[in-house]
């Protein structure tokens, strides 16, 4: 095992704590959607795979996260603490009058970028967000993540389009695929198969990784 991959497994197996903490002190927060994206965010924001700046959120040249999945993005809490976006202290005031940082995110917080409390509309605000970049000459990336229940909503299928017709090659969106909704499997909800022959035949790249 690489040293690289040694540290994000360590840092994951913190966040896996860190979230369960928090939701023990704050049970309102939906934690099994959250405890599912953790090795996704640990890649992206410790991998070296995105450019930040947690002393200026908002500085031209960030790559973006648009977090799709809002209300299952808790386990960013301790990540952004962690990274120095905001004090580590705020973890304990998760869901508390006069905390930031609430069961559902938003903007308020350093190192969100939008609002992330109706699912289904990442894909969409990313790809604007890519298209905006790619108009003013800028090479930064723009990440989606979102979960696989929001694929039931059309409107990230209507974006899916949209990013390919505009050639962004700038927008990675990445899908939370643990084959559960908020009331049922997907398989029972509404089936996403052949998730991956829908998606390239909307021309896009696939490419598949065992979380």
């Amino acid at each position: 095992m690489s040293i690289l991959l040694k540290n994000l497994r360590e840092k994951a197996d913190w966040v896996w704590a860190e979230t369960l903490k928090i939701h023990q002190n704050a049970p309102e927060t939906r934690v099994a959607s959250s405890l599912s994206p953790i090795e996704i965010l640990v890649s992206l924001y410790y991998g070296n795979l995105m450019n930040f700046n947690p002393r200026n959120p908002f500085c031209d040249n960030r790559d973006r996260c648009i977090i799709s999945k809002g209300h299952g993005s808790l386990c960013m809490y301790p990540i952004l603490a962690d990274l120095g976006f905001f004090s580590k202290k705020e973890l304990d005031n998760v869901c508390k009058n006069g905390s930031f940082l609430g069961g559902i995110p938003d903007p308020i917080i350093p190192g969100y970028e939008t609002i992330n409390g109706s699912l289904g509309h990442g894909v969409g605000v990313g790809s604007g967000i890519a298209l905006a970049l790619n108009k003013k000459g800028k090479t930064q990336k723009v990440f989606v993540l979102t979960g696989d229940g929001e694929l039931h909503e059309g409107s990230n299928w209507e974006a899916f389009m949209f990013a390919s017709h505009h050639n962004l090659k700038n927008l990675v969106s990445i899908i939370d695929y643990n084959k559960l909704q908020s009331l049922d499997t997907i398989e029972a909800t509404l089936q996403l198969e052949p998730l991956r022959d829908k998606l390239e035949s909307f021309g896009w790249t696939v490419v598949e990784i065992d979380g």
